[in-house]
C-alpha cells in the first residue's frame, strides 16, 4: 500500500518531458536592443511615426464620440423617468396605464443597449 502512493506520487514520463522543455525554454538568454549609432536608421523611421501623429485630429474625434454619447443618454434618462413615473402610476395608483409603462419601457431598454454597445465599441480599448 505504501508502494502505491510512491507510484502515485511520481511524475509520469510525459510531464517530465514538459517540464524539461519548459525548465529548458526559461533559460534562454534575454535579447538587448542596439544603441542608437550614427547608422541606425531604424530609430529614425521610428522618430518620424511619433511626430506624425496629430493631436487635434483625436481630440475632435474624441469630442464627437463624447457628444453622441450624451445624446444617446439625455434621451435615455428621460425615458427611464417618464417608464418609472408610468410604473408608479399603474402600480400604485392603479391607473389603466400599462400598455403605455411596457412601451416606454421596450424603448428604454432599445435605447440602454444601443448606448451600451456605442460605448463598448468606441471607448472599451481606451
Amino acid at each position: 500500500m505504501i508502494l502505491d502512493a510512491f507510484k502515485l506520487a511520481r511524475p509520469r514520463r510525459g510531464m517530465r518531458l514538459l517540464l524539461s522543455v519548459l525548465l529548458a525554454l526559461n533559460a534562454v538568454l534575454p535579447a538587448h536592443a542596439a544603441e542608437a549609432g550614427p547608422g541606425n536608421e531604424g530609430a529614425q523611421v521610428l522618430q518620424s511615426f511619433e511626430k506624425s501623429q496629430p493631436a487635434a485630429v483625436v481630440d475632435e474625434t474624441l469630442r464627437t464620440r463624447h457628444k453622441v454619447m450624451f445624446l444617446l443618454g439625455i434621451p435615455l434618462l428621460a425615458l427611464l423617468l417618464i417608464t418609472g413615473a408610468l410604473g408608479i402610476a399603474t402600480g400604485l395608483f392603479g391607473k389603466p396605464l400599462f400598455v403605455l409603462h411596457m412601451l416606454f419601457a421596450g424603448l428604454s431598454v432599445t435605447l440602454a443597449i444601443v448606448h451600451a454597445i456605442v460605448g463598448l465599441v468606441w471607448f472599451y480599448p481606451f
